[in-house]
């Protein structure tokens, strides 16, 4: 009750909603990462009071994790990668007139995915880190090969399944650009200096995103007119859908245990909720043009990584993914060395840090449940305002990540490469996941095969090992199943 009480201070209040509107406002800008926002302000904190910094950089890290899904559903503009798969089923909606319901399920869903791993971080974080340790390259490789088993349930009826698997392919040899981190080697940089350390994805995604919108919508003769229906549409206050709960549900346990694994994050976490719930989902039609559940899912699956990358790095000092590493760096700071010391020595900065995390979901809900009428509005802007509007903030995007305007030519040949694709029938959905998990997939298996001594078997030894194969092979078999009855039926 001491801690609780420490957290309910109005200075607690005070930074804990500063850090997470702050959050939420980086988090929808695209460039703008909540690891760029947590390192620049570590060291900031030195000064401060160590709860109050950290109670501050925790509510930058739940607000921006679900603050890029407020772009990615109405201007089809990832905020954050892990927003990506939230933008498949989002930016849909909001071009039917259903925005608002987009993101009041976006918000929701995400409060639940950090109040469950919140949960999970102050109740069970020493046990969860030792089973943790067990999750090796090996575990890691099939985790990304459980996300990379989406882009055969991405093609449907109207998309080929071989272009699926192409566009995928071609997305991870994209993703291979740059150095080889195991060998130091240089592949496909074509004497670029600029290549050497291989392709940002986030100019990629707002290229391959926001910008072919931006060109397709140039290019419609008649884009200057506003839909009627839609616009009735959009003035209405849909209520949640029926049985949304165990979507959100299915996204909060998936994000906080791939959070939980050492290394992993929240993109990942992000596309295996979605590729589940499209299994989970008694009806897939609507996948892919506007559905709810794949927004709920995917939210709640990045938001569950909040609290679950925290319980490797505050308890063993391996961080979760990389905003918990610019975390970890905060509490070294203040002298908190992350082990069992921060659990009985510093329990009195560690538990109301803890605590803050559930004040900082509440905060984003409530600002995301009262700004939702107004910001699905944005979605009915006339399009001669729109496209040059969002090119500029594509533009900006691009740039800040790095300070490069090689990024910008970057994202602008995404976009055109991306528009060819897409006016050929390739998903680009696959070449964003072939891009995004390829690295992932390529690190674990070059790590696995030297542990293995060259063996392919170390893929196949663990118990984890052997479930998760079952689990890629149930989410394979139904979509193969389904492609295999329409080419008969031809």
């Amino acid at each position: 009750m001491d801690y609780i009480a420490i957290v309910l201070m109005p200075a607690s209040l005070l930074a804990i909603a500063i850090g997470t509107v702050a959050g939420v406002v980086i988090g929808a800008m695209p460039g703008l990462t909540a690891t760029m926002a947590v390192g620049l302000l570590v060291p900031f904190t030195y000064t401060m009071d160590p709860v109050l910094g950290l109670m501050l950089l925790g509510g930058i890290y739940a607000g921006a994790m679900y603050g890029g899904s407020i772009p990615a559903i109405l201007l089809n503009t990832p905020g954050t990668p892990a927003a990506v798969a939230t933008a498949l089923e989002g930016y849909a909606m909001s071009r039917e007139g259903r925005g608002r319901l987009a993101l009041k399920v976006s918000v929701v869903a995400s409060f639940m995915g950090g109040l469950i791993s919140a949960v999970v971080l102050l109740m069970f974080a020493p046990l969860l880190a030792q089973q943790a340790l067990a999750f090796g390259p090996a575990e890691t490789f099939l985790l990304a090969l459980m996300g990379l088993a989406g882009i055969v349930s991405i093609a449907d009826e109207d998309t080929s399944l071989i272009k699926a698997l192409l566009a995928g392919v071609l997305g991870m040899i994209i993703a291979v650009i740059g150095t080889d981190a195991m060998s130091g080697s240089l592949r496909y940089t074509f004497g670029s200096v600029e290549l050497i350390d291989g392709i940002d994805f986030m100019p990629a995604l707002i290229g391959l995103f926001s910008m072919i919108q931006m060109l397709e919508i140039a290019g419609q003769r008649h884009a200057t007119t506003i839909d009627a229906s839609v616009l009735e549409r959009s003035q209405r206050s849909e209520p949640m859908p029926k049985g949304i709960a165990r979507y959100m549900a299915l996204g909060s346990g998936t994000g906080t245990v791939v959070g939980i694994l050492p290394g992993e994050g929240a993109t990942i976490a992000a596309f295996l909720s979605y590729n589940f719930a499209k299994r989970l989902a008694g009806v897939k039609a609507r996948f892919g043009k506007g559905a709810p559940e794949g927004v709920a899912a995917a939210e709640a699956g990045n938001n569950g990584c909040v609290g679950g990358s925290l319980v490797p790095t505050l308890t063993l000092g391996i961080p979760g993914n990389s905003v918990a590493a610019a975390l970890m760096g905060a509490f070294i700071i203040h002298g908190m060395i992350p082990g069992p010391d921060l659990f009985t020595i510093h329990a009195d900065k560690t538990y109301p840090f803890i605590y803050s995390l559930f004040i900082a979901n509440a905060v984003f809900l409530i600002v995301g449940i009262s700004v939702a009428p107004y910001l699905a509005r944005i979605a009915l802007i006339p399009p001669a305002i729109m496209v040059p509007v969002i090119s500029a903030f594509a533009v900006l995007g691009s740039y800040a990540l790095n300070q490069s305007t090689f990024d910008v030519y970057l994202m602008i040949g995404f976009a055109f490469f991306g528009l060819i694709l897409k006016k050929l029938g390739y998903s680009l959905e696959a070449l964003i996941l072939g891009l995004i998990l390829g690295p992932i997939a390529e690190g674990g298996f070059s790590q696995g095969m030297i542990i293995g001594k060259g063996s392919p078997a170390i893929f196949f030894e663990s118990n984890i090992a052997k479930v998760m194969w079952v689990i890629i092979l149930g989410l394979l078999t139904p979509p193969l199943l389904a492609h295999l009855r329409r080419m008969l039926r031809k």
